[in-house]
Formats: C-alpha cells, structure tokens, sequence
C-alpha cells in the first residue's frame, strides 16, 4: 500500500518533511487565522472586545484540551496498532474515538451555556467587557461538536497520509474564517458575536471534509462498525492526558495573567497580553505542526520496534527544531513593533504594553519548541505518564512558581519574564526524561 510504503521509506530530513511541512502550515496559518479575528477585533470593535476574547480564554482551551486529548492519545492508540499490523482492530478504535468525540462535545455545549453566566460575573468587570465575554462564548460554544472533530480529524489525515488535504482543509477554513469576519463584523455590524460565527464556521471546515473522506473505504483509516472496547478509551486518554494537560492549564495560567495583570495595569494590561500571546502561538506553531507530523511517524516505528529509524527520526528533529527556535526568536524581537502594531496604534497605552512585553516574552521561544517536542514525542510512544509530567510540570507548577514570584520581585516586568523562566525550568526536566528513557526505546 502506499501508506505503508511511505512509513518504509529511509528516515531523511526531506522525508520527514514532506510528513512535517504540510501540518507545519497548517499549524502556522490556523494561528494566523486566530490572530486575524483579534485583528477585525480590535479595530472594527476596540480593545475591550480584543481583551474580552483573552477572558473567555480559559472556557475555549476546556474545548481544545479535551478535543486535544482524544485526538493525540487515539492517534497514538491507533496507529501503534498499525504498526503492529492489525489494522481491523485500529479501524473499529478509530470509529468509536469519533463517536465518543461527538457525545463529549455536545455535553461539553449544554454545560458552557450553564455556567457561562457565573464564570464571568466575579471578575469585577466593566459592563462592557462583560457583555462582550458571555456574546462571544455564547455563539462559540454552538460548534462545540465540530472544533472536537476538527482537531481529531487533523492528526488522523496527517496519519492517513493526507496531510495535504489536511491543509487544504486548513487555509479554507482560514479563508472562510477571515472573509466572514469581514463580512459579519464590517458590513453586517454583529459585532463580536460576528468573530465567534466565523470562527466556528472556519473550524467546522475539516470537520465536514472528514466525515465524507473517512467514509471512504479505500482510505487507509475509514469508518467501520464500532467496537465499544473502554480499554482503547482508557488508552486514548492516558496517551493524550498531556495534551490535554498543556490545553488546560494554559487556560488556568491565562487566567492568572488575567487577574494579575488586572490587578497591576488594569484592562489594558489584559489586551497587551492577549497581542503577546498571539505573537507566541504564531511562532509556537512551527513547533506544534512539527511535532504533529512526525508523531504518526514515531507511533509507526515503535510499533514495529524499529530503533534505527526512530533513533535517526529523534536526531534529526531536534536539529530542526534548535534551528527554528533561534529563527523564531530573532525574528519576534527584531519585528516587535510592527507585529503590535497590526494591532494598537502607538497611542494607545496597549502599545507601549504590548512592546515592552513580547519584548521579554521572545526569550522562551528559544526554549519552547524543545519542550513541546518532549511531550509529544513520549505521548507517540505511548508513555503518557512521562508526557503529562512535562506538560503540567511546564505549563502549570512551574508557570504557577514564576507567576506568583517574579511580579512580587520585579512588578510588571516579572508578568512577562515568568514564561521564559517557566520554560527554561521546563527544559531542564525534558532533558532529564529524554535522557532517563532513551535505551528502553532505543532512540
């Protein structure tokens, strides 16, 4: 078969990326379409709306963490089983993780709508913000279902060897995304309701493409009768826990600058992070697509207890990865000003925020990719444990550690030195595992 054939091939850089560089894109400009509604935001809305979007933060990435669990742990499940030749078996896990997706989704709606009002009425909000907070999440919470099959859908086309369709998928959802807002925001004044509509018909893209590609029984993973077998859930979400982990507590650390930065700034110190942390998940995303296409490459391997190719895949990519980091850094700090520019002008008290802390924030992308490497690496060999470590010991304890410290010490500027500090902790534990575990998986 062509797919397996592909898996076959020598482990070289330009093998690896014609795995890597369509979900690189992917990754990069579904990021790209995210910063684009903070664009239409903040200048067709204001900054109220652009920080409003920040504050329903935490509530989205609840989504994106679930979603995000099952689509990496199942992927992992599934293409280890693969890999160990019993592709029946991984078919009927594949069908009953997207039928579990569904019923979680829909849950997770109802529940939102239940608690959306409370969430934000102890914040101590301006009217305004408020009324903004509970319009958007309420519209974006409707596709709830799709944004979890998206995400699924994704890493199983890049599975399935169609990571280019996954793309396609991608930059229409993101074109779709970026017209509506247009059109929602500018022409039919629905304010912000309007961005979370065209976010939510953006997503819901990949969602439909894949419910008719995955139909198709000449795909190398394809709907068939589901087996209700708990154990693969279990599986499913001990391999992605991390994922999930990450997901989740990065919605509780927005949190906590939120409320800090409130406390210091006050709401404009909200709408200067939510510009920085649009800089970062821009630049973050080379990491993430990376990570994403070459994890079924790394399942497969492992599966088939291949130590050369996995050991060669390893090396390699985190060659790549040290390259992309000095990259990503250079270019953030050198072009600080016109990135926060797209979105405050210098005379809004934003602006000078904004600069001084991606300034500082920049620091970490020396060290991020590094980290979201490790955790995705050991989910795609199926060690779930070792990856949830890294991803919560990174993106809660020692995010926590910094947070609650460095402010005290260093005021404003130690909101924005904490993700750096955090990171480069963060390093020290990944290299730790990848050490501690590199003869048991040979790599």
């Amino acid at each position: 078969m062509e797919n397996t054939n592909a898996y076959a091939k020598p482990v070289t850089l330009g093998n690896i990326l014609k795995f890597a560089i369509p979900t690189i894109a992917m990754s990069v400009f579904m990021s790209f379409y995210t910063m684009v509604d903070g664009l239409f935001v903040s200048n067709l809305i204001g900054t109220a709306a652009l920080s409003a979007i920040n504050l329903t933060a935490p509530v989205i990435q609840l989504v994106t963490a679930v979603s995000t669990m099952l689509a990496t742990g199942g992927s992992a499940v599934i293409m280890k089983k693969m890999g160990e030749k019993k592709s029946e078996e991984a078919k009927e896990d594949f069908t009953f993780l997207i039928l579990v997706n569904v019923f979680v989704g829909i849950a997770m709606c109802a529940l939102g709508y239940l608690v959306m009002g409370k969430i934000f009425a102890g914040m101590n909000l301006s009217a305004d913000v408020a009324g903004y907070c509970v319009e958007y999440l309420s519209r974006y919470l409707l596709f709830t279902v799709p944004i979890l099959l998206m995400n699924n859908f994704t890493l199983y086309m890049i599975a399935s060897e169609k990571a280019t369709l996954s793309l396609i998928c991608s930059v229409s959802g993101g074109v779709l995304n970026m017209a509506l807002d247009y059109v929602f925001i500018a022409v039919f004044h629905m304010g912000i309701s309007g961005a979370a509509i065209a976010t939510g018909m953006g997503y819901s893209v990949t969602a439909v493409v894949g419910l008719f590609v995955f139909n198709r029984r000449n795909s190398f993973l394809h709907f068939k009768k589901p087996a209700f077998r708990l154990r693969v859930l279990a599986n499913a979400a001990t391999n992605g826990c991390s994922e999930m982990a990450t997901a989740l507590v990065t919605g509780i650390i927005t949190m906590m600058f939120n409320w800090t930065l409130l406390h210091y700034v006050g709401e404009n110190g909200v709408a200067a992070v939510t510009i920085i942390m649009y800089v970062l998940m821009f630049a973050s995303s080379l990491y993430t697509g990376y990570s994403y296409g070459v994890a079924p490459m790394l399942s497969f391997y492992h599966g088939e207890q291949n130590h050369a190719k996995l050991k060669k895949l390893v090396s390699v990519s985190l060659k790549v990865i040290a390259v992309i980091s000095v990259l990503t850094a250079v270019f953030s700090f050198c072009f600080t000003e016109p990135l926060v520019s797209v979105f405050a002008r210098p005379d809004n008290p934003v602006y000078g925020l904004a600069v001084s802390g991606n300034k500082i924030c920049t620091i970490a992308l020396l060290f991020i990719g590094f980290n979201i490497f490790a955790s995705g690496m050991f989910t795609a060999l199926s060690n779930g444990v070792v990856s949830a470590v890294l991803a919560f010991s990174r993106s809660f304890v020692f995010m926590l550690v910094t947070m609650i410290v460095l402010p005290l010490i260093l005021g404003v500027n130690g909101i924005w030195l904490a993700t750096p500090v955090a990171e480069l902790m963060a390093i020290a534990l990944s290299a730790a595992m990848f050490f501690k575990y590199r003869k048991r998986y040979g790599y």
